[in-house]
C-alpha cells in the first residue's frame, strides 16, 4: 500500500511540474528580437544619458523558471555602474569591444571572447576602455534582476525619464541587488 501511495505521489508531482512547465516557452531569437528598453536619465549624472538592453529570455517573456539572458551594448566610455546581485551568479559574456572590469577584489581589461563569472553577493563594474562599442550577452542563475532593469528603463520607443539616486536604491531592491554609491565608483 506504501509502494502504491508512493507511486501516486510521484506521478502527482511529475504532473504539477509538467503542467507549471508547459507556460515556458522555447526561443529562436535573431539578434534584434526580445524586448528592447532604454535606460532612464539618471539625475546624479551617475550613468550615460540613455542606452538600450534588450530582455530574451525572463519569466515575463517566456515563462523561463531558472534563466535571465539578454544583450546590451556599451559605447566607448560607458559604465556599468558597482553594484552586486545578492540572490543570482551571472554570466557575462563579451563578443566585442574592449571592457576594464572590477571584479571582487580582481581587475583586469577582458576583450572579445571574454567571459565574467560573478558569484552572488561579489561587487561588479565595468567600463569600456575601447574605441568601440562592447557587445555582450548576460545569463543570470534564476529570474529577479530582470525586475531591476525594467525599473531603470522604458520600453523602446517612450522617452526615458529621469531617475532619481532614492529610485534607483528601490529599484535595485526590486531584484535582489545592491548599488554602490558613486563615491565608491572605481576609476580608470
Amino acid at each position: 500500500m506504501v509502494g502504491l501511495c508512493s507511486a501516486f505521489s510521484q506521478s502527482d508531482q511529475a504532473s504539477a511540474a509538467s503542467s507549471s512547465e508547459t507556460n515556458v516557452k522555447p526561443l529562436l531569437l535573431e539578434g534584434n528580437e526580445g524586448e528592447l528598453r532604454t535606460r532612464r536619465i539618471h539625475t546624479d549624472a551617475s550613468a550615460p544619458a540613455s542606452s538600450q538592453f534588450m530582455l530574451k529570455v525572463s519569466p515575463k517573456n517566456n515563462g523561463s523558471l531558472h534563466l535571465v539572458a539578454g544583450t546590451e551594448v556599451l559605447a566607448p566610455g560607458a559604465t556599468l555602474p558597482k553594484h552586486r546581485h545578492l540572490a543570482q551568479d551571472e554570466i557575462v559574456l563579451i563578443h566585442s569591444g574592449t571592457a576594464h572590469v572590477w571584479l571582487g577584489d580582481q581587475e583586469r581589461d577582458l576583450h572579445a571572447g571574454g567571459l565574467v563569472f560573478i558569484p552572488s553577493n561579489t561587487w561588479v563594474s565595468a567600463k569600456n576602455i575601447g574605441t568601440e562599442p562592447i557587445s555582450l550577452t548576460f545569463i543570470f542563475s534564476a529570474p529577479g534582476f530582470e525586475d531591476t532593469m525594467r525599473c531603470n528603463s522604458v520600453p523602446a520607443g517612450e522617452t526615458p525619464t529621469q531617475i532619481t539616486p532614492e529610485q534607483q536604491k528601490d529599484c535595485a531592491h526590486l531584484g535582489h541587488a545592491e548599488s554602490a554609491s558613486m563615491q565608491e565608483q572605481p576609476q580608470k
